[in-house]
C-alpha cells in the first residue's frame, strides 16, 4: 500500500487516535493501522474505523445520560 500523501510505502503497525467531541476527549494509543514509513501518516482500515465509531456512539450516549435535566 502506498501513502496518499507522500507515495512512500506503508507498513502494518499501530497509530494513536485522538478526538475532542461533545464535551470529552477520546485518546486511543495503539490502534492497528497502516503507517507510512516516510511521513508517519496512518490509514485505518474499515474494521478499526467501525470499532472507533462504536466507542464514540457509546460515549455520546453516556455523556447524554450525564447531562443535567433541563
Amino acid at each position: 500500500m502506498k501513502c496518499v500523501h507522500c507515495q512512500d510505502m506503508m507498513r502494518r503497525s499501530t497509530a494513536p487516535f485522538h478526538v475532542d467531541r461533545k464535551g470529552y476527549h477520546l485518546s486511543l494509543d495503539e490502534v492497528p493501522a497502516w503507517v507510512c514509513s516516510e511521513c508517519g501518516e496512518p490509514h485505518f482500515e474499515e474494521r478499526e474505523v467501525e470499532s472507533i465509531q462504536t466507542v464514540l456512539r457509546q460515549l455520546d450516549e453516556q455523556m447524554r445520560q450525564m447531562a443535567p435535566a433541563a
